[in-house]
């Protein structure tokens, strides 16, 4: 049986799609739904979602996407957020607090406490000491809400109320902080560095395993498939050799690069994690991320700038005239890593409307995605030649040729909306078919459209130049207001 339930449960919305996987063929999707969720947004740098509307979006659109496909499925697969964390109590499975989300910047001080260890961790992990990952909010959860009941990702609590395993994967694990890179295992000095001796920790386990049974859908079906979203989309997007990377475009981007069997640290400040953990053999990634992409448009909506999300490239104008984008929304992150950065448009005059400013984001967009290729380039020794990309805002052509011009390279776009549940269906097909090769699992694709660019590089090496000089204002202004208050 071919068919699988992949749940892809991320910030903005849960999503279920029921898959047909036919062997070395593309996947085909035979019915999505998708259940909308709106994070709060709290002063103080704050991000919670309710995690009793997390569970209901992702049961709810899993028994919609099998009451349309109408076919019988194998296996649910789950692709998580990654960095999103709650406490919970083991016993029942009740939420104690919010999911504190992966853009929550509430554990800054409790990283910049920690900063002399930046270092060690950076060796240790692969990643950078952050509010971003999984541990610090963790600890922010103890010291400021409860030291009740355990406190994991969601994926754990999910998987906990889908089928009563006690379990996160070995990609999500190493989004965490707590985990050495290469081995994959809690590490007790992490552990102990952010005050979380004594927690009960999750086992890990590998992308393509079987976990229990469900029956929150309708009869008994296998839990089979974990993975990061992020993570997800690479495998569907069938990056496998080292150096093919790919950049998905939703409420942020990020772009990951395989790097294969060897777990090599960035020097240039992305950040390395395990791709996946399949047929016992783990691969790792490189990656980095823009915070605002699909939020900054949904930004843009709200302020009147752009009609609808869906309206990007007419609302564009054609040139931005000088005005330049830096749509730092929720601050920067790779390679500057600076939560307090601000948003900024600069070089207007009165003759800048509307439609400058749209197509200013736009390019600011593909401008912070452009520097994570320089610098993924930098960290393999050798620059990227192609881009694979997939998410909604892969519907924009303005914002997708603003991609292949800035990069200077070809831009791919995966045929699907869905890559994030492909991967994760992928896994879960893996879990089920012991002699299935990865490759096979995956299949092939044909890009729905190739963005060659169309700048010259004069033009590209130009235009970046002044938009890095606005980066680096965007990042420095709060330090001058923070010296000069008014």
């Amino acid at each position: 049986m071919h068919h699988i339930l992949a749940i892809d449960q991320g910030t903005s919305g849960t999503k279920a799609v029921v898959v047909d996987l036919r062997d070395g063929a593309t996947a085909r999707v035979l019915a999505i739904a998708e259940v909308p969720l709106r994070p709060r947004y709290l002063p103080g740098g704050g991000v919670e979602q309710d995690p009793e509307a997390l569970f209901d979006s992702v049961v709810t659109a899993g028994r919609r996407a099998l009451e349309q496909a109408a076919v019988p499925v194998a296996a649910v697969a789950l692709a998580n957020q990654g960095e999103t964390v709650l406490a919970w109590d083991r016993a029942t499975g009740r939420p104690l607090t919010p999911a504190i989300v992966w853009q929550d910047r509430r554990a800054e001080p409790l990283c910049a406490a920690r900063s002399e260890h930046a270092a060690e961790v950076a060796r240790r992990t692969g990643l950078v000491l952050d509010p971003y990952f999984s541990a610090p909010k963790m600890a922010w959860v103890r010291e400021h809400l409860t030291r009740d009941g355990v406190v994991t990702t969601t994926d754990t609590w999910l998987l906990h109320r889908l089928c009563g395993a006690f379990v996160t994967d070995a990609s999500t694990a190493s989004r965490s902080l707590l985990t050495s890179l290469d081995g994959v295992k809690w590490d007790d000095d992490l552990v102990a560095l952010f005050g979380l001796d004594g927690e009960a920790l999750p086992e890990i386990v590998g992308c393509d395993e079987i976990l229990g049974d469900t029956d929150v859908f309708g009869g008994s079906l296998p839990v089979a498939g974990l993975i990061v979203d992020q993570q997800a989309a690479l495998l569907a997007e069938s990056c496998l050799e080292a150096g093919s990377a790919k950049c998905t475009y939703g409420t942020g981007a990020f772009l990951l690069a395989q790097l294969g069997p060897d777990p090599v640290r960035s020097t240039s400040g992305l950040t390395t994690s395990v791709a996946w953990r399949l047929r016992d053999q783990t691969r790792y990634c490189t990656d980095g991320q823009v915070y605002t992409a699909a939020s900054a448009i949904r930004w843009a909506v709200d302020l009147g700038l752009v009609p609808a999300a869906d309206q990007i490239d007419s609302a564009a104008a054609e040139s931005s005239d000088g005005v330049l984008c830096v749509p730092a929304l929720a601050g920067l992150a790779a390679p500057w890593w600076d939560s307090a950065a601000t948003a900024s448009f600069s070089g207007m005059t009165l003759s800048s409307g509307r439609g400058q400013l749209v197509r200013a984001l736009v390019e600011g967009i593909a401008a912070q995605v452009t520097a994570l290729t320089d610098l993924v380039g930098a960290d393999l020794g050798r620059p990227l030649t192609r881009l694979r990309v997939d998410g909604g805002l892969t519907r924009s052509a303005a914002l997708m040729q603003a991609q292949a011009d800035l990069a200077r390279m070809p831009v791919d776009v995966y045929p699907s909306l869905h890559a994030t549940a492909l991967g994760a269906a992928a896994c879960a097909r893996l879990a089920l078919e012991p002699a299935t090769s990865v490759a096979d699992a995956v299949g092939t694709w044909t890009p729905a459209h190739t963005y060659e660019p169309q700048w010259s590089a004069d033009r590209a090496e130009d235009y970046l130049h002044r938009w890095r000089r606005a980066a680096e204002m965007a990042a420095a202004q709060h330090y001058s207001s923070e010296e000069n208050p008014s």
